[in-house]
């Protein structure tokens, strides 16, 4: 069944709320900006009228003042814009159960199977009237039949255009969407689009005409995503409360060969529980249960999948992979091992953290900050067990991998 998806985006989202609620701003080139008190400050939104003398968002505050002397500076309230959100997608229940908010400023809805999808371009102008009426804010709207073609008619097309209104048809990608640059397309980042034009590959048609097994050979399921994107497809749905809270952090890794040694094994479940737990310290989340699961080889897919409760919630390394070992020295069977799963379950703010009086707390999390921020400058191969230097060992391979595959 052919689907109506929008993406519905809010223009200069920050400033146009603070315009709103500060009427002598509505002539002015304002943006907002994360500490209006030094000008090394970042911008986080720019006006229209603020845009037209070269101002742009996330350029430093000094810059943007020399462009536009006159320009008024608004420090950011983020609750505000939140709850002006959350209104704003309350308005789009009224025309579809299906709201998936994708950002403050941004949201997914489909019509299909509604009223509204007989003519979806009138139904874009009355929601774009309502948000004005209501809110005071300009909305853009790109129409799709995935999600994919939604954003890409908003972000490429439909902000270019006086009504702020498109839709990307799949029978007009090589017209509409295809001559874009690679970096265009949803999901490309600066490493991604080097990569890309090493390959040869500079436009979205350039990607949605190369052979798919070539893609799949160089980046693995990653290019195979990306190749659908340019070619228009994307199956999933538009999914309500997926701002859901976090209820797991997890990684999984796929063996080069079968693993036969327990200790071995025991590498990369070390390996995985670093990982998983840099990745919740990072969303300042802990956890309260473990999970793995092993997989055995492709000739035996067999394996087990166990959870195990902890006695504090935790984001330390250490205690994960103690947990870990415990599950796995208590089902393995001695079978070859191809893949392993690990995550950290029932997650929760870690301000929710408890004092332990047998642990060094203090100890530990401080050096747990110093080593993430060592791999976030250094890299991921900068600081790690010696173990992982052994033939067993695949973070120090994985280091050298985008979605683990060569760079």
């Amino acid at each position: 069944m052919k689907r109506t998806v929008f993406l519905i985006d809010m223009q200069s989202f920050y400033a146009a709320v603070e315009k709103v609620y500060d009427a002598h701003l509505a002539d002015l080139p304002v943006v907002v900006a994360g500490d209006p008190e030094r000008r090394s400050g970042v911008i986080l939104a720019a006006c229209p009228i603020a845009k037209t003398y070269g101002v742009q968002t996330a350029e430093a505050l000094w810059e943007a003042e020399g462009k536009c002397p006159q320009l008024q500076i608004v420090r950011p309230r983020m609750q505000l814009y939140v709850d002006i959100s959350t209104q704003i997608n309350e308005l789009f229940l009224t025309y579809t159960d299906q709201v998936e908010p994708f950002s403050v400023d941004e949201s997914f809805i489909e019509l299909t199977g509604t009223p509204h999808e007989t003519d979806p371009e009138e139904t874009a102008k009355k929601l774009q009237e309502e948000i004005y009426r209501q809110f005071g804010i300009v909305a853009r709207i790109g129409i799709g039949e995935t999600k994919i073609l939604a954003k890409s008619a908003c972000d490429l097309l439909a902000k270019k255009r006086p009504d702020g209104i498109f839709t990307l048809h799949k029978g007009r990608l090589e017209h509409d969407f295809w001559p874009f640059p690679i970096k265009k397309l949803f999901g490309i980042g600066r490493k991604m689009e080097k990569h890309m034009h090493s390959a040869g590959i500079r436009t979205i048609g350039g990607l949605a005409n190369t052979p798919l097994k070539r893609l799949q050979k160089r980046w693995g399921i990653n290019g195979e995503l990306l190749w659908q994107y340019a070619n228009g497809i994307d199956p999933s749905p538009v999914t309500p409360n997926t701002h859901q809270e976090k209820k797991s952090v997890g990684h999984g890794m796929t063996l080069p060969k079968d693993y036969t040694k327990q200790a071995d094994i025991l590498v990369v479940v070390r390996e995985l529980a670093e990982e998983v737990a840099r990745r919740t310290r990072s969303e300042r989340l802990l956890g309260r249960q473990i999970s793995l699961g092993v997989r055995g080889t492709y000739d035996t897919p067999d394996g087990f999948s166990r959870q195990i409760a902890l006695h504090m919630p935790t984001n330390d390394g250490r205690v994960i992979y103690r947990a870990a070992r415990t599950l796995f020295e208590r089902h393995w069977n001695g079978t070859p091992v191809r893949s392993l799963s690990l995550s950290l379950d029932k997650v929760e703010p870690d301000a929710f953290r408890q004092l332990n009086l047998f642990d060094e707390l203090e100890d530990q999390p401080a050096l747990n900050r110093t080593l993430d921020t060592l791999k976030e400058r250094y890299g991921a191969d900068a600081i790690m067990y010696a173990s992982s230097l052994t033939d067993a060992g695949q973070a120090l391979e994985r280091a050298k991998k985008i979605g683990g595959h060569y760079k």
